[in-house]
């Protein structure tokens, strides 16, 4: 399975892991805020239609080990950036979709667990993503935060975030060009 994200169109990115755990112990780092801050973000979820998903993101504190700045493009952002989305579907332990508030328009996120032998698989949507550099973004941040998911499930040491984010970045910058061309 590759785990880069895979352009569904112009506006949709989806990615695919293999996680290690039961679907239940990934739900969990779903919807728990002190599990979901180890590899994405801090918050309150209400788990029922047009409840409120709070994301409080500290991106330069996921990791234990020393940390490099953002690149340019992020290094105005507060260290703590936070917001509000709601959900749009919710059916526990396996479906959770909601509205990413965007600058211009909102997003849509889907994560999707399911059953895959003795692993789950871990399948996140992201559509109706606005800018072309806003694409760029979600396809190097979710990476980045899958990569930490996997460390922390994997019980490991998790990697620094903007120092994978700004490589990751570089990689789908080319990436995508490659698939305007």
């Amino acid at each position: 399975m590759n785990d880069y994200g895979t352009l569904i169109d112009a506006k949709t990115i989806q990615f695919k892991r293999l996680l290690p755990g039961s679907i239940d112990e990934v739900w969990s780092y779903l919807v728990e805020s002190d599990k979901r801050m180890k590899w994405f973000a801090a918050g309150k979820t209400e788990l029922s239609v047009g409840g409120a998903v709070e994301l409080e993101f500290r991106n330069g504190e996921l990791s234990s080990l020393p940390d490099e700045p953002p690149s340019d493009k992020y290094h105005d952002l507060p260290e703590t950036v936070s917001f509000v989305g709601r959900v749009v579907h919710c059916s526990p332990p396996t479906i959770l979709s909601f509205v990413w508030p965007g600058e211009k328009e909102d997003s849509e996120v889907t994560f999707e667990l399911q059953k895959s032998g003795d692993q789950v698989l871990f399948t996140i949507t992201h559509k109706r993503i606005g800018r072309q550099n806003e694409l760029l973004s979600a396809c190097a941040g979710w990476h980045t935060h899958l990569d930490i998911l996997a460390d922390v499930l994997n019980r490991g040491n998790s990697r620094p975030f903007w120092v994978t984010h700004n490589a990751l970045e570089l990689e789908y910058k080319k990436l995508l060009q490659s698939t305007d061309s």
